[in-house]
């Protein structure tokens, strides 16, 4: 069986990497590669780290506004699946990547499978929401990582294809943890001591887009009364150096440029609390242990929030510092991910999907 697994952005690369162990073990997998993130520090460090083979294509799109930037990979990736007919495209999580690759394949009758399907925020002034609701709805399999998500493909008459197999994110921790406390010195790097320090990511557009948002998110930060490691996206940066922020960092603030995975995990493993707008970064903080603080007013991982684990607190300055200086999480937290073995899962159902399609 011949997969095209279509990937672009830094957490597609994470949840490729264990898939692709898997699928290559006993299928041809091709990698389409679209170039959303496409500096190194974005992109190509993650192959380099998790192993991932290089692309077969890499499309080189580039950024771009969303409408553009999807279309320009949507007929980009039609040229690919034309070339090199594969039995099943595989999508992962949310981004222009995703629905580019489900609606080129869906328009040329290739089935499509979504890891990473059923997530909701319920806000669809989000573009990521709008990309899941819409891939979801032109796939065949369906791969949930959590119960939760199952439920929201149910509500909207979503039950065909669809399988819990656990998140896959949990496999790609599992396989690198270990492989992070070994190698990876950015403690040392950046000057921090274990468990006496934040980290924090911001990169969404509702955030980056308003320099109020950042203003306020930067003095609370300064409020932190310990040191603040800043791993700053590229858009990020961009931003603050349009709003004249990038010079002007509270002495607290230690800005990095984007870190590689290994170095990411370790950093993220010592730290006392977690501030993200990330989804995937709110997930990988509950399965490290550490108080997730999202900066952000929803999340499709209410799972998180409802073990006590992450709290949403958007960008008020004054929300953002009480939760630095007292959210603490009432209780252990729950396996709600699953065990580590949703790549095994995925390779085993694609076998019997296609076994029973006559592949």
């Amino acid at each position: 069986m011949k997969v095209a697994s279509i990937v672009g952005a830094r957490p597609q690369f994470i949840k490729c990497a264990p898939v692709s162990r898997e699928l290559r073990k006993e299928h041809e997998e091709v990698l389409v590669h679209t170039g959303q993130h496409y500096d190194h520090g974005m992109s190509a460090v993650f192959f380099d780290e998790l192993a991932i083979p290089e692309p077969d294509y890499n499309l080189s799109i580039g950024s771009g506004s969303h409408g553009h930037q999807t279309g320009a990979m949507l007929g980009a990736i039609e040229d690919v699946l034309l070339a090199e007919k594969p039995d099943l495209v595989l999508v992962y999580g949310d981004t222009n990547s995703t629905l580019a690759g489900a609606l080129a394949a869906a328009k040329l009758h290739v089935p499509v499978v979504h890891v990473e399907a059923g997530l909701r925020s319920f806000d669809r002034r989000m573009p990521e929401e709008i990309n899941r609701v819409l891939t979801d709805h032109c796939s065949d399999l369906l791969f949930c990582p959590t119960k939760t998500a199952v439920e929201n493909l149910a509500a909207e008459g979503i039950t065909e294809g669809v399988h819990l197999v656990g998140d896959v994110m949990v496999d790609a921790m599992s396989y690198n943890r270990g492989i992070a406390e070994e190698r990876s010195r950015i403690l040392e790097g950046v000057g921090v001591r274990p468990g006496e320090y934040l980290v924090i990511t911001v990169h969404r557009p509702s955030n980056t887009d308003s320099q109020e948002n950042m203003v306020a998110i930067l003095g609370a930060l300064a409020e932190a009364e310990r040191p603040v490691v800043f791993p700053v996206h590229p858009r990020t940066r961009n931003s603050l150096k349009r709003y004249g922020l990038l010079g002007k960092m509270p002495e607290n603030i230690l800005v990095t440029e984007p870190l590689g995975y290994l170095d990411m995990i370790h950093l993220m493993a010592h730290a006392e609390k977690i501030l993200t707008d990330s989804g995937g970064i709110q997930k990988e903080a509950y399965m490290l242990g550490v108080p997730c603080i999202t900066l952000r007013e929803n999340t499709e991982w209410v799972e998180t929030v409802e073990a006590g684990w992450n709290v949403l607190v958007g960008a008020g300055r004054e929300e953002i510092v009480d939760a630095i200086r007292r959210f603490s999480p009432g209780s252990q937290q729950r396996n709600v991910f699953g065990s580590g073995n949703a790549s095994v899962l995925i390779r085993e159902i694609l076998g019997r999907y296609q076994d029973a399609r006559g592949g």
